[in-house]
């Protein structure tokens, strides 16, 4: 997942989530952006200041902007439907995990070659396989044995880049043949419908904390659980985990501020559904093997090792998360214990339900455009035969709601091909559910 939980947050045992500090966060770019004339957009006003005319070039105003981050879902979603064809039982998730992220290296290095600007781009997110009741984050090292069974539950999580504008996905897949039936079907049909309410509802004018609500009473309404501590967060560039978020379940001591959403602005929207408790565990630390570079601590490392890994980060994953795969196995084991204790990187924790537990996520990128949201990566699911259906009319309104804008003046629909699926990514059991009377 994009981010589960806050990482610096989690200890031993059953993590909290903490009211995100920005002090973590880069208050610009990391990477020098292009100049102003290189990115067409909408006009400027003469009395902004300089940093908000670069932040207001390198938003949806611009077309340019728009074009990458669309060039990036249409990588990442073939990536995923790469990982997807090649689930099947005895296959070892560390191959399939460097499948994805090798794809996303080949598609995105073959665009923007002959520009005169370098252009930033590769993996944004490494793909992670999680298993069953296994939540977010398994990215196995190449050592690593782990194969995939018939009858798993598997999560595939991932994100693709294109100078510094990022699209993630995830998705989740029962390994059987035919459709997918009783607690299973329950927890995936939760997650997509819980999915489908949230693009409804992160659109100008609206509040984070209505669709942490909304989505919490879909999943109930399946007798499942949203998994806490979970956050989809707003995506500028180079920046995946921005200080505009969404908690899916809140409580005393999970506590985000408060926020509208608005146009031209990009989510990460995350939904996590268990057939258990929804409280995850941090069962072994050892398992943790993504990381991102803290951009705000600094700290001059004792070990030669530490300080060699250390650069080798700062240099090939400045700011976005990155495998420990990707670095000399031995050397790296040694050299990220250092930095971790130091604060120098931010781990993405392997999280645990309890066994037995089915675990589902659904994960999505949306551009809140002046005509609409625009959900730009997706991937059809399996089909699904819950033994819930959705009765309740608020969500039955919700469901309802279009994703587009209505236009002044009226205007013609575009109208679908016999056979294709809505524009927005319904899937036909939540349509059949959200119409049963």
């Amino acid at each position: 997942m994009g981010k589960l939980l806050l990482p610096w947050c989690v200890g031993s045992g059953n993590p909290t989530v903490y009211k995100r500090s920005t002090a973590s966060l880069p208050t610009s770019n990391p990477y020098p952006p292009p100049s102003v004339a290189a990115l067409p957009g909408a006009p400027v006003p003469v009395n902004m200041s300089d940093e908000e005319r670069e932040e207001r070039e390198l938003d949806l105003s611009s077309p340019e902007v728009v074009t990458k981050y669309k060039s990036a879902a249409e990588i990442v979603n073939k990536a995923l439907q790469l990982v997807l064809s090649k689930c099947k039982p005895k296959t070892k998730i560390v191959d399939l995990c460097e499948e994805g992220d090798g794809f996303i290296r080949e598609q995105s290095g073959n665009m923007y070659k002959n520009v005169k600007r370098k252009i930033e781009r590769g993996v944004a997110f490494p793909t992670c396989i999680s298993v069953n009741n296994t939540v977010c984050h398994f990215s196995p090292l190449a050592s690593d044995e782990t194969v995939l069974e018939d009858g798993d539950m598997i999560k595939i999580d991932m994100g693709c880049h294109i100078d510094g504008f990022i699209a993630v996905v995830a998705h989740t897949l029962l390994i059987q043949e035919g459709p997918v039936t009783g607690r299973a079907a329950d927890v995936i049909a939760a997650a997509n419908t819980a999915a489908e309410v949230a693009l409804r509802l992160v659109r100008p004018g609206k509040k984070n904390k209505d669709v942490g609500e909304a989505i919490q009473k879909v999943a109930a309404a399946y007798d499942c659980k949203i998994v806490e501590g979970v956050l989809s967060h707003q995506m500028k560039q180079f920046v995946i985990d921005g200080n505009k978020v969404v908690l899916s379940v809140s409580g005393p001591d999970t506590r985000v501020d408060d926020a509208e959403f608005e146009e031209n602005e990009v989510y990460s929207i995350d939904i996590v559904t268990s057939t258990g408790e929804g409280k995850p565990k941090l069962l072994d630390e050892k398992q943790t093997t993504i990381y991102k570079r803290a951009v705000d601590k600094s700290y001059h490392l004792k070990m030669k090792t530490s300080r060699f890994i250390f650069s080798e980060i700062s240099q090939r994953f400045p700011i976005m998360p990155f495998s420990a795969r990707a670095l000399e196995e031995k050397r790296a084991r040694l050299g990220l214990v250092e930095c971790m204790n130091h604060d120098l990187l931010q781990p993405y924790p392997v999280l645990h339900e309890k066994p037995g537990d089915l675990v589902a996520h659904i994960k999505f990128t949306v551009l809140l455009m002046p005509n609409g949201s625009d959900r730009i990566t997706s991937h059809p699911l399996q089909e699904l035969q819950p033994t819930k259906t959705i009765d309740d009319p608020e969500i039955k309104a919700w469901l309802s709601l279009g994703t587009k804008t209505k236009k002044k003046g009226g205007g013609k629909k575009k109208k679908g091909k016999k056979g294709e699926k809505p524009e927005d990514g319904v899937d036909s059991e939540m349509n059949e559910a959200a119409n049963e009377e």
